[in-house]
């Protein structure tokens, strides 16, 4: 789904986290090991958990081992492993993390603090870590005026200039699905994302790839997520802006697509796991959240700072819905063929 270079992720991680190649199977076989913990994360929070981790490491001695995946691929591992876990925290985004816990395999446990956590799920299996949530950018040179509505995407100025990344292929993608299912109704979102085929470029697997071609004026509008275009934004100073567009009432919306994090069933280190997710729940780590440009989980902690403010300023005035992740989740293969159908692919 998400986000930057394997070399940038690499990177940010080395000094301070052992990582464990995404095929290697050696998450946390070890067994004689208790020292360390392993990680089986969705992409885009490099820097975070890098600063994050050596603190833990500090603090507790012991050390994170990443295997980083896309959010899907996170779970399917979890199901090949089910014989031999090799897990011992999970961090993947929805409707994955409700896949997971049908599956049976993430374990209860209630971190400290996470009952100041909306969403969480009821039977204590996961709880939302970090915020983020769906949007769109422009470029203001070029899509001017730039685009308010929804409408306004089915512009003719706009033929062949707009691209969103597909769903069922990447995330936020699958979330632009849902998002127009809110707005317009099931039906009323496949017709208009079969009208908008006149303007859309053709498909795309990477929503991360999009932001270039924005900057660049290859295309003027595409899909992408607050936490993602906000820091390429603010730390590339790239060429474009972040919108929600409008419904025909005037109402902008959107929803979170947060990182969600549980214990997994039969964690190899299970004692270290909970310190990992105590440690990550906590009001300290939660206050953090807006150096990953997301929002902390907890309602009871507030984050300061200049980027918490440029986050507050992208939301103000945008209705934040909470989908059914469990109903989406169940829908998900017949919406998607559906979509399939409608824009003819």
């Amino acid at each position: 789904m998400r986000r930057w270079s394997r070399i940038a992720v690499a990177a940010a991680l080395a000094a301070v986290v052992s990582l464990v190649a995404a095929c290697g199977g050696t998450g946390g076989g070890d067994g004689g090991d208790d020292r360390k913990v392993v990680l089986y994360t969705a992409d885009g929070l490099a820097d975070w958990y890098g600063k994050r981790f050596a603190e833990f490491r500090d603090r507790t001695g012991i050390s994170v081992q990443v295997v980083e995946a896309g959010s899907g691929e996170v779970v399917s591992r979890l199901e090949k492993e089910r014989g031999n876990p090799q897990a011992d925290v999970v961090v993947t985004l929805p409707p994955f993390v409700q896949r997971a816990a049908q599956q049976d395999l993430l374990a209860e446990y209630r971190a400290p603090g996470t009952e100041h956590v909306p969403a969480r799920d009821p039977s204590g299996r996961y709880a939302p870590l970090i915020n983020n949530y769906l949007g769109f950018i422009y470029n203001p040179e070029l899509a001017n005026p730039a685009p308010r509505t929804w409408d306004d995407l089915l512009d003719p100025r706009f033929q062949k200039k707009i691209q969103y990344s597909t769903p069922g292929q990447a995330g936020d993608g699958t979330a632009v699905l849902l998002q127009l299912q809110h707005v317009l109704g099931e039906q009323g979102a496949l017709d208009y994302l079969a009208r908008l085929e006149a303007n859309n470029v053709g498909p795309s697997s990477s929503t991360g790839k999009l932001q270039p071609k924005v900057a660049k004026g290859e295309i003027l509008v595409a899909n992408g997520d607050v936490q993602m275009n906000l820091a390429t934004i603010t730390r590339d100073r790239s060429n474009f802006r972040i919108f929600f567009p409008s419904d025909a009432s005037g109402r902008r919306s959107t929803f979170a697509l947060p990182y969600v994090a549980g214990l997994a069933r039969n964690a190899p280190h299970g004692d270290n796991a909970r310190k990992l997710l105590d440690f990550l729940f906590s009001a300290e780590a939660q206050k953090t959240v807006p150096e990953a440009y997301g929002r902390p989980a907890r309602t009871d902690v507030t984050a300061d700072g200049e980027i918490a403010r440029q986050l507050d300023d992208v939301l103000r005035d945008v209705e934040i819905w909470e989908p059914d992740w469990d109903r989406v989740l169940a829908r998900l293969d017949a919406d998607l063929a559906a979509y399939a159908k409608a824009v003819g692919r």
